[in-house]
């Protein structure tokens, strides 16, 4: 390159050109698996604030309503996990009064089997991709590695041929090389934070909805208990 300096040869445009085909492959790869993480970090982390503040706001108002079944013929429907969860409560309640077996302790137990399958599913949807940034924060930095080592021997390849092992000769190939690990890092650590924060934000919402079912189910107990 007529003119260049050496911090235009460093350059992470440069070392990308110079790159051998394989580890420019790696390169791609590993930017476009960014890009890709990036997008389902942005994506799930306003899904679940979004889900967050509309949920609080239906268990609230759910709570202050002094007709259950109105509230829930008004608002069961909506795109919220707390709807699901009454609508399927309300369902099994329902279907346990109409057998009229006087068996309490089997309605009760049904219950929570029902609301409780209804919070895993409902955390299933919002898990959806998140396996995607585990993947990428574990395998990134060895795929960036892989080129890596593989740029390093093809640098000391060229390196013996040419019979040379100044600086200047060596560098730029070694800094190419790394330039890959650099990129796999690049990937893995937004990924690793990202994950383990959706993932706790996950978790903070299961048990939301768990004391939601919970409470919603000793209301229908008591139900229970007063048809009987």
């Amino acid at each position: 390159m007529t003119g260049a300096t050496p911090a235009d040869l460093m350059s992470p445009w440069a070392l990308f050109l110079h790159a051998d085909i394989v580890v420019k492959a790696v390169m791609i790869g590993l930017l476009l698996a960014s890009v890709w993480t990036w997008g389902i970090i942005i994506s799930h982390a306003a899904r679940l604030k979004k889900i967050n503040r509309e949920t609080e706001a239906w268990e609230r108002d759910f709570w202050a309503a002094k007709d259950l079944d109105a509230f829930h013929e008004a608002r069961g429907k909506d795109a919220v996990p707390s709807a699901a969860i009454v609508t399927d409560g309300l369902k099994e309640w329902r279907h346990s009064i109409g057998l009229n077996s006087g068996d309490r302790s089997g309605a009760r137990e049904r219950l929570t089997i029902v609301m409780g399958a209804e919070v895993e599913q409902e955390l299933d949807r919002l898990s959806d991709r998140l396996n995607i940034l585990a993947t990428v924060a574990s395998a990134a930095p060895f795929i960036g590695l892989f080129g890596t080592v593989w740029g390093i021997m093809r640098s000391f390849t060229a390196i013996a041929g040419a019979n040379n092992t100044s600086l200047a000769v060596v560098a730029p190939g070694i800094a190419e090389a790394l330039f890959a690990t650099a990129i796999g890092l690049f990937a893995a650590i937004p990924a690793l934070i990202a994950y383990n924060r959706l993932t706790h934000g996950l978790d903070r919402l299961e048990a939301r909805l768990n004391r939601f079912a919970d409470r919603f189910h000793a209301t229908l107990s008591r139900e229970l208990e007063r048809d009987a």
